[in-house]
């Protein structure tokens, strides 16, 4: 046929073979108009991997690994810089070296008299503590003073009684003898009297009387002193007790002035160390250094000469090993349809990227990653911040890859049809969401 056509291109000049060109040119088209319907059609029926796509940065996956502002402890002025921006540093270098501005930690010698002091007050404490001990002797010296002289007057109060005791048996003995006196003179008088007696026996027995009389009232007067010598006694013994408490009781009294001295002192010894240490410990705060190995980024702070208040962000640093992740941000109506080690393709910023977000298995450019955490509390931008970090198995990132670059993320969802997939972007619908079943809990569940 298309011989016969270009056969007649002589012809071409007639009404008719013009016609004849045209019935052609409309049939062409309509090949083709039909294969684009066709090939339409098959690609409806196409399979398509629905996806969440997110932007996103390069970050650390562990915390102590991301950059970190090194901040002052105590506000100083900068006296001098050791390192410049770039700079690798190791743990423990130094960085900046400050001095004080605060009056009260001027004096280059504070920690030293603070320190002396502490000493000073520490020889306070043990003289305090030796007083306790003399007066604890002192006490015990007493108790054992005041158990001998108890004993000793005790001793005397008995012998004071046994002497009253044989005063009053003799005075019992005399006043017997003097009232036998008494009867031998009635008799004698008596016998007197009648004749049967002389004069002489008479005046005899009346001198025994007599002597008998002198013997009572001498033995009343011992027994009269052997009683106050008894009641000396006594009191004796009550004022010795008296004493020695009154003695104790002024030693236990110094004793206690002394204990609270001592425990001021020692309030005092605590403090004093307190600020001891702290002095110590502030002295090392003038020099700040590195927390761990890793390059000076940026030096927030410039200059000598410079105050700076505590707290205040000095010098950034990026730890020198990590591993990479990419925090991403999805809307809160994307946050259930994610789950930890769901997949998920990256594209950095900086790699060229040939994306087929339906077809991750044709695109090229793009990264495997995991999702490793998701975070429970909604970002101050609205979205939710995810954690994804490298699928093993795939090609490993680039290592020109630094933190702080950005990403694009394409979350791997369901896979669906083409036509399905474009009837759900028509209607609104969100993406399908499937989970795995658990084997053993299906044949439980069946069970």
């Amino acid at each position: 046929m298309f011989i016969q056509i270009s056969a007649l291109s002589k012809y071409q000049h007639t009404k008719s073979a013009g016609l004849l060109e045209q019935r052609f040119a409309k049939v062409r088209l309509l090949r083709i108009l039909y294969a684009s319907v066709i090939a339409f059609i098959l690609i409806l029926f196409l399979p398509w991997t629905q996806n969440i796509r997110s932007n996103g940065n390069v970050t650390a996956l562990q915390p102590d690994k991301r950059p970190q502002a090194i901040q002052n402890v105590i506000a100083g002025k900068i006296e001098k810089w050791f390192v410049r921006e770039g700079q690798f540093v190791h743990k423990g270098d130094t960085i900046l070296e400050i001095s004080e501005i605060k009056s009260e930690y001027f004096n280059p010698d504070l920690v030293n008299n603070t320190g002396r002091q502490l000493e000073a007050k520490n020889f306070s404490v043990k003289s305090y503590m030796q007083k306790l001990e003399a007066i604890d002797a002192q006490i015990n010296a007493m108790i054992s003073s005041r158990q001998f002289k108890s004993e000793q007057a005790e001793n005397k109060l008995f012998q004071s009684k046994l002497k009253f005791r044989n005063d009053s048996i003799e005075w019992s003995a005399v006043r017997m003898n003097e009232k036998v006196a008494k009867e031998q003179l009635d008799r004698m008088e008596k016998l007197y009297e009648e004749g049967l007696k002389s004069l002489t026996e008479l005046e005899s027995r009346r001198l025994k009387f007599q002597e008998n009389q002198v013997k009572a009232m001498s033995q009343q007067n011992k027994i009269t002193t052997s009683r106050n010598e008894v009641l000396n006694a006594e009191i004796e013994l009550q004022n010795i007790q008296a004493d020695f408490r009154e003695k104790i009781a002024k030693l236990e009294s110094d004793k206690n002035a002394t204990l609270s001295s001592m425990y001021d002192a020692e309030a005092s010894m605590t403090k004093l160390q307190n600020d001891y240490v702290n002095y110590s410990i502030r002295s090392g705060f003038y020099f700040i250094t590195a927390p761990q190995d890793g390059f000076v980024s940026k030096a927030i702070q410039s200059g000598v000469g410079e105050n700076i208040k505590e707290g205040t962000d000095i010098v950034t640093i990026v730890p020198s090993r990590y591993e990479l992740a990419v925090e991403m941000f999805v809307n809160p109506m994307d946050l259930p349809l994610l789950d930890t080690g769901q997949a998920v393709r990256l594209q950095f910023d900086g790699w060229p990227a040939i994306i087929f977000s339906g077809w991750p298995g044709v695109s090229y450019g793009t990264y495997g990653g995991k999702i490793v955490a998701i975070d429970n509390y909604i970002s101050e931008n609205g979205k939710y911040r995810i954690l994804v970090t490298h699928q093993p198995g795939t090609p490993d990132w680039p290592n020109q890859v630094r933190m702080g670059g950005g990403a694009s993320c394409f979350t791997l969802l369901n896979d669906v049809s083409v036509w399905y997939e474009l009837w759900r972007n028509i209607n609104g619908f969100p993406p399908d969401f499937y989970k795995k079943k658990n084997k053993s809990s299906d044949e439980k569940s069946k069970k």
